[in-house]
């Protein structure tokens, strides 16, 4: 019988610290937790007032996101020493509830985790949006992360050179159509947040990326017609490194799924001295998301376009801390009898 582990303050500060560093669409952190105080677990639902109507009217990317959040969750868990349950989609009637994490004890010594460079990484993990060197990754780095990847249920596709062309192709007849869409730029640019702006959320202008000048690499324009916030082009990278993480079903608990994967992925890269930054715009667009699942599979469904190599670290973005509320504990159950 598993004994329940109670979630004492520092526990869940502990947690909830390496949950919100997770990355999420546009820093929107769309994610909330709160404490059943009756099964001692923590609850992590979506944030409906954090999210992009326009960009991410299925809520794909957001479920990515907390399924990033999640992941972070599970690797805390076990650095301290603990066994954690998790459980997506918990409860058919409470869609606003993507997952649970339950300690159920402490691990063993023969549960030690084998790749404990994964909770450093935590910290350190964050997107570069600069140019890379273009130095190739060595083979055995790209193997780990494909093997992240398929350990958290997912499939990472490391594509040839014509391959990652097609990819980075579609990639830009996305970000050209959001370039077009005035209501699609106005809703990215309310997460856009001016220098000196006290704000936990949001993209804030110095974790913004230089376009291109060669005009290769799709880096996403989140400032549109805001030119005083963009940054001169620089030469990007001539030889990309991307990797294309997909699933074989694509439903609400695959996005969670994809989403511990993706998590996975990079922090994998960022253990390694890699670093990453994420294509999301084909994801956008229905059909530029087919586009980019791999010919030939018909069960392909992709859910990001990942950037990886040698480079500068980029800015980093703000953090909301990771605060939780406790659920009203339920009431006794009142006896019953017959005097």
């Amino acid at each position: 019988m598993r004994t329940r582990a109670p979630l004492d303050a520092a526990t869940v500060e502990s947690l909830l610290t390496a949950a919100v560093a997770a990355p999420s669409i546009h820093n929107t952190q769309p994610w909330r937790f709160r404490l059943d105080p009756d099964s001692q677990a923590l609850e992590v639902r979506s944030a409906p007032e954090r999210t992009l109507p326009l960009t991410d009217p299925m809520h794909r990317a957001q479920y990515l996101s907390v399924g990033a959040a999640v992941f972070n969750l599970r690797l805390a868990a076990v650095h301290q020493g603990w066994r954690p349950e998790v459980r997506l989609l918990p409860d058919p009637h409470e869609p606003g509830l993507l997952a649970t994490v339950r300690l159920t004890g402490r691990l063993g010594a023969d549960d030690q985790p084998s790749d404990p460079g994964l909770y450093e990484a935590i910290a350190r993990r964050h997107t570069s949006r600069m140019p890379f060197t273009g130095r190739p990754v060595p083979e055995p780095i790209v193997a780990e992360m494909t093997a992240a990847a398929c350990a958290a249920g997912a499939r990472l596709h490391v594509p040839d050179i014509a391959g990652t062309r097609r990819l980075l192709r579609v990639t830009a007849a996305a970000e050209a159509r959001n370039h077009a869409h005035p209501e699609r730029t106005a809703e990215t640019r309310t997460w856009i947040t001016a220098p000196g702006a006290d704000t936990r959320y949001g993209m804030p202008v110095t974790a913004l990326g230089p376009p291109d000048a060669a005009a290769r690499m799709p880096v996403r324009d989140f400032t549109g017609a805001l030119p005083a916030f963009r940054l001169p082009a620089l030469w990007f990278e001539r030889h990309v490194q991307v990797a294309l993480l997909w699933m074989s079903h694509d439903r609400r608990e695959d996005w969670l799924r994809a989403g511990q994967a993706l998590q996975y992925v990079l922090l994998t890269a960022t253990a390694h001295g890699l670093r990453t930054s994420l294509l999301y715009q084909a994801m956008e667009w229905p059909d530029l998301r087919a586009a980019t699942a791999l010919p030939g599979h018909k069960r392909c469904h992709p859910h990001m376009l990942i950037r990886f190599g040698y480079g500068p670290d980029g800015g980093r973005t703000p953090r909301a801390p990771g605060h939780c509320a406790v659920r009203p504990a339920a009431p006794p159950a009142t006896a019953t009898g017959t005097s």
